[in-house]
């Protein structure tokens, strides 16, 4: 059974830093992309970085120059560096990830439970 669990979520001080981890479990072939995505109370989930096998990336406008995602392919982790925290940052952040179950098969995606991080003015 894949499984993505993420830690590194709480409350911290505007302008404060946390940074996220998303592990992948189980057996599988691969992974794709994978990506953070957040949603605040009464409203839609969003996303907020995506990364490629290659180390591309891409960011939200409003957590660009702030937020760093990177991953460790070896430990099939991907990381979010968030700095410069607002409050409008708080939100349940959740990983996802495209894996391969095997070499032959599409793609499917993957979502952690979500962390939740709050900041705090």
């Amino acid at each position: 059974q894949v499984q993505l669990v993420e830690s590194g979520g709480g409350l911290v001080q505007a302008g404060g830093s946390l940074r996220l981890s998303c592990a992948a479990s189980g057996s599988f072939f691969g992974i794709n992309d994978m990506g953070w995505y957040r949603q605040a109370p009464g409203k839609p989930r969003e996303l907020v970085a995506r990364i490629t096998t290659d180390g591309s990336t891409n960011y939200a406008d409003s957590v660009k120059g702030r937020f760093t995602i990177s991953r460790d392919n070896a430990k099939r982790t991907a990381y979010l560096q968030m700095n410069s925290l607002k409050p409008e940052d708080t939100a349940v952040y959740i990983c996802s990830a495209d894996i391969l179950r095997t070499w032959y098969a599409k793609p499917n995606d993957y979502w952690g439970q979500g962390t939740q991080v709050t900041v705090s003015s």
